[in-house]
């Protein structure tokens, strides 16, 4: 046997040994969950001293893309610019000259893709001294898609924990949320309230409310803020806090407390959501009832079989600086009537026809079951509700509050 083939054969043997102690080391570090530090330390000892490419550097997509590692190079490149010139390479891709300015600092180009999408590009300027280059080529091209599968499993893995610790965060602002809701609701001899509530989220945006005032005078209300999210349920919180505050200390007249909220929604909201609000005054006593409608969807009070829609009020609050010409509405409530406010999720449910369950089905329902206890007349309607959407979600957040007089 020549010395030349013994010599060559003895080169190939060095080059494998090499390239199993690289992946080795590399398949370590990731097995052992190393720190991102370590991995790059590893994989850039690999790429400059064993493999000799001392001018190359990694391109990585990592929630952008950016310069992940450098050898050889000292270039800021502009990656908004030269990205759309790498996205065209598909395999690993001799380049004898560019219209890219970063291109032209090297000379091969080899992409990792993953399900057609490129997590990194590797850019080399080739050694004329190295042996058996493109099997080191190869063997980069190997060693990157290691790394960069590693990389990316990293990032989703961190992406999993952060949804993980956001979840958990809004199941605690759910059970916070629910404790601003009332925990009891009167069923006496004087009315029966009862109220029912589907967040189409795991926080939502409505709120109602029942504040006794003493024996004989009580609160009655209900809101729903524009928006959906983290946001919404914020400023309802916020409101309903302010609502509270306002009336453990003093009562006020309707529409100064009104005009109150409105300032205060707007200083909370700075112009971008506004919250539609119903409150009533009720005196079991005189059996008077006064109320605001702040733009929310009109409450029904049933007085007999006759329906009266409260509509008297003013616009949303937060929509303007000052509310102007706000009607308190006044009504005298007959025994056995029934007040039904409820937010736009009901009746603007859509079923699969995207038709909206609408406010003349509400009304049947609620002539046709008002002489049941509140609490079974709202599961019907939720019931009705459920076989109207079918399969599909909850659309919005879904409110009802019922009371009956006696």
């Amino acid at each position: 046997m020549s010395e030349k083939l013994i010599a060559n054969l003895q080169r190939q043997l060095d080059l494998h040994e090499l390239k199993l102690h690289s992946l080795l080391s590399i398949s370590t570090a990731i097995n052992n969950n190393a720190p991102m530090e370590e991995l790059t330390r590893a994989y850039a000892y690999v790429m400059k001293e064993q493999l000799n490419f001392r001018k190359h550097a990694l391109l990585l997509d990592y929630n952008g893309w950016k310069v992940f590692l450098k050898s050889g190079y000292k270039g800021k490149p502009n990656l908004e610019e030269n990205i759309p010139s790498l996205l065209r390479f598909k395999e690993l891709t001799y380049i004898s000259e560019s219209n890219s300015p970063l291109l032209n600092e090297f000379d091969t180009v080899i992409p990792v893709l993953h399900q057609g999408r490129a997590l990194a590009f590797l850019l080399i300027q080739v050694q004329t001294t190295v042996h058996t280059q493109h099997e080191h080529l190869e063997f980069a091209q190997t060693l990157t898609n290691l790394l960069c599968v590693a990389i990316e499993n990293k990032r989703l893995a961190e992406t999993i924990l952060a949804k993980e610790v956001i979840n958990r965060d809004l199941e605690t602002a759910s059970e916070l949320q629910k404790m601003l809701f009332p925990s009891q609701l009167p069923s006496n001899r004087k009315m029966d309230i009862s109220a029912k509530y589907v967040s189409r989220d795991v926080i939502g945006g409505d709120y109602y409310d029942f504040i006794p005032l003493g024996d004989e005078e009580y609160i009655i209300c209900i809101a729903d803020v524009s928006g959906k999210g983290i946001s919404a349920a914020l400023l309802m919180a916020n409101f309903q806090a302010t609502l509270r505050t306002l009336f453990r200390y003093q009562r006020f007249d309707l529409s100064f407390l009104i005009e109150e909220l409105n300032k205060k929604v707007l200083s909370s909201a700075m112009g971008e959501k506004f919250i539609t609000f119903f409150i009533a005054h009720y005196n079991a006593y005189t059996r008077k009832l006064k109320y605001i409608n702040a733009g929310h969807n009109q409450p029904l009070l049933l007085i007999g079989k006759k329906v009266h829609l409260l509509s008297d009020g003013c616009t949303g609050l937060g929509m303007l600086d000052e509310l102007t010409n706000i009607k308190v509405g006044k009504m005298e409530v007959p025994p056995k009537s029934t007040l039904v406010l409820y937010t736009d999720g009901v009746v603007e449910l859509e079923n699969a026809k995207q038709e909206q369950f609408s406010i003349e089905q509400l009304i049947k329902i609620i002539q046709s079951f008002s002489t049941l206890k509140m609490e079974d007349m709202n599961s019907i309607l939720f019931s009705k509700l459920d076989e109207w959407k079918g399969d599909l979600p909850y659309g919005d957040d879904t409110a009802m509050l019922s009371c009956k007089f006696f």
